[in-house]
């Protein structure tokens, strides 16, 4: 699930390539002469770049939307050529943005501007000749590596979609999870290890011709402060959830033990990698039925019957999610809307089937992108794209470079707070649930920790993804250490250990789509703790007075005003000044978090009496 503003993200890219041909760029000369290094001459520099981006990104936007829409020789083509065009832009843009950047006395809101553009491309590259092309094509190389990835399973080949399905089989054997564990990381990481360590050579010196210490300063400069400030905040927000995490993992530990025994998950210490029933330990909610309380499997209603037993068809689950919207005072979604996005798979081609949400003018051309099933995922799915395109819609009337969440974090857990507030009571106000069939009190734990196998599980591992890569990039981690480091943080923060040993003829963080793919990571982080602060705010300003995790802010159209207030600065403003706005707060927090599992978390310290915590 994800949004596809074809603002600033599309040309935010993560590979850096050559500059094409440009029959309609300027000479140096007559740049230099209608934007001279001046305060006035970078503001007007700005205003220029926004408006070339602002109309190519509409262009390409629809070029996009083709492509995921019809999958053909043609629609591919297309987006080829409008990508590298807007790597282009990308990288010839950032690098003036960081020579603008040194101008002394640029007005505040120029000189954010100028940021947002230098820190627009993940990957940059370095002037010299050569080295965008170099990067470009190690980047591919891994990109092509990864997604032609094969494991195994008794021996025979397995692909990385069907390996991810197996490694949840409950019923798969440890024997069969180590060796597809095994194979995956050592025939997917192991071979990426040189041509990593090269890319990222090459765009640490990009980074530091940009003006940053080095590619990892470069990625925490994207939140209005220090980018070790920023790594300290991050580092605080997992201390406060820490204890929620620790006695989950003690619980699932215990429970795995009781299964498989101390030969293969020991009653102490860290769990063992290939027994959460994710190839990456990620999340935990595959192995849900091996630790669910007894009798949590019945919570009197299943939302895909009750969808069912409405008559609901995906046209009406999306109305149904407007709805949602409408009731807190939004104005409905535009008429092209429902003309332009694709609600299910057509039977006449090829297309792109996973969730997301799109803004294709900047102005409100919204659009989903899903092939609906008529069930409870889906339903919920629904609920959070649509959190994406009234967001969307909100922020339109800002400048091309604010037309993005107040920070990365932002947009998922916008729609992650929506699909929060999915609860039986909301059921019971749309008609869909009656309220006799609410789940009693007894029936929460098991809600709770069949969340908290997902969204607390993730919190280490969302935190570490990055703090690894930030490690390599200024030589904390060093070259010869590349596995170590990896498997170390993996255990310090999320206390797994590989079910087999390790050395380093390995690259086992390769064997995560997001290191090769080049996908900062922190921002999935943000958004699990932000998700929380803004569902707690939303329930304050209801005047809820039950249990967090019950809440239901529907039909309240305060809590939609002061949603709206923040939605509507995109990222115009730093982004404590979007959270203030909403929460009263300035300060991401995980305190909401906790609050909202503190029923699960004094159910697993009763479970977990005598048991030892931490490894």
């Amino acid at each position: 699930m994800k949004f596809a503003t074809v603002a600033l993200s599309a040309l935010a890219v993560s590979l850096a390539t050559p500059a094409m041909a440009d029959d309609h760029a300027e000479t140096p000369a007559a740049a230099a002469a209608a934007f001279p290094m001046t305060p006035q001459g970078a503001a007007d520099w700005v205003a220029m770049v926004e408006q070339d981006m602002f109309d190519f990104s509409v262009e390409y936007g629809r070029v996009l939307w083709l492509n995921s829409t019809y999958i053909v020789h043609d629609s591919n083509q297309l987006a080829a050529k409008y990508g590298a065009q807007a790597t282009e832009k990308s990288v010839r843009y950032a690098n003036e943005a960081a020579r603008y950047a040194q101008v002394a006395g640029l007005d505040p809101e120029v000189a954010r501007k100028l940021d947002i553009l230098r820190n627009g491309i993940v990957m940059p590259a370095p002037v010299r000749d050569g080295a965008a092309t170099e990067l470009n094509e190690i980047a591919t190389k891994l990109n092509s590596q990864y997604g032609q990835g094969k494991g195994m399973l008794g021996g025979e080949e397995i692909n990385g979609s069907d390996i991810e399905a197996e490694m949840g089989n409950l019923e798969r054997t440890p024997a069969e999870l180590a060796e597809m564990w095994t194979s995956w990381h050592d025939n997917v990481g192991a071979p990426m290890r040189e041509d990593y360590q090269r890319m990222i050579a090459i765009a640490n010196e990009g980074s530091k011709e940009l003006g940053f210490a080095d590619l990892g300063a470069m990625w925490r400069s994207n939140y209005d402060m220090d980018p070790d400030q920023f790594a300290a905040e991050t580092e605080r927000m997992w201390q406060e959830v820490k204890p929620l995490y620790m006695a989950l993992h003690t619980y699932v530990r215990s429970k795995l033990n009781e299964k498989y025994g101390d030969d293969v998950q020991p009653a102490t210490g860290a769990i063992r990698a290939d027994l959460l029933g994710n190839m990456w330990a990620q999340e935990w909610g595959n192995i849900y039925p091996l630790v669910a309380p007894e009798g949590a499997g019945d919570i009197g209603y299943d939302l895909t019957d009750l969808i069912a037993a409405k008559g609901l068809d995906e046209i009406q689950m999306v109305r149904t999610g407007e709805g949602f919207f409408s009731s807190l005072g939004f104005e409905p979604l535009p008429e092209t809307f429902w003309e332009r996005s694709q609600f299910v798979k057509p039977r006449d081609r090829e297309v792109v089937c996973h969730a997301s949400a799109w803004d294709v003018d900047n102005v409100d051309d919204l659009r989903i992108k899903m092939c609906i099933k008529k069930n409870a995922d889906d339903f919920v799915t629904i609920h959070h794209e649509l959190g994406h395109n009234y967001y969307q819609r909100a922020y339109n009337q800002q400048d091309y470079l604010h037309l993005n969440g107040a920070n990365d974090g932002f947009h998922e857990a916008i729609g992650d707070m929506i699909a929060l507030s999915i609860t039986p009571e909301y059921l019971v106000q749309i008609d869909m649930l009656d309220e006799a069939d609410v789940p009693s009190a007894d029936k929460d734990i098991g809600l709770l920790l069949r969340q908290a196998m997902d969204k607390v599980a993730f919190l280490p591992f969302g935190l570490m993804v990055d703090r690894y890569r930030w490690q390599l990039f200024d030589g904390t981690i060093p070259a010869d250490q590349l596995n170590k480091g990896w498997n170390d943080l993996r255990l310090e923060y999320q206390g797994i250990v590989p079910p087999v040993e390790r050395d380093e003829s390995g690259f086992d963080a390769g064997a995560k789509y997001h290191i090769p793919g080049n996908v900062p990571y922190t921002r999935y982080f943000l958004a699990r703790i932000l998700q929380f602060q803004f569902f707690k705010a939303a329930c304050d300003q209801a005047g809820w007075e039950g249990p967090l995790h019950r809440c239901s802010f529907y039909g309240n159209e305060e809590v939609g005003k002061n949603l709206a207030a923040m939605l509507e600065m995109g990222a115009s403003k730093p982004w404590p000044d979007a959270l203030e706005a909403f929460t009263g707060e300035r300060q991401m927090s995980g305190t909401a978090m906790v609050e909202y599992f503190a029923p699960l978390k004094a159910w697993l310290d009763e479970q977990n009496a005598g048991q030892t915590e931490g490894w």
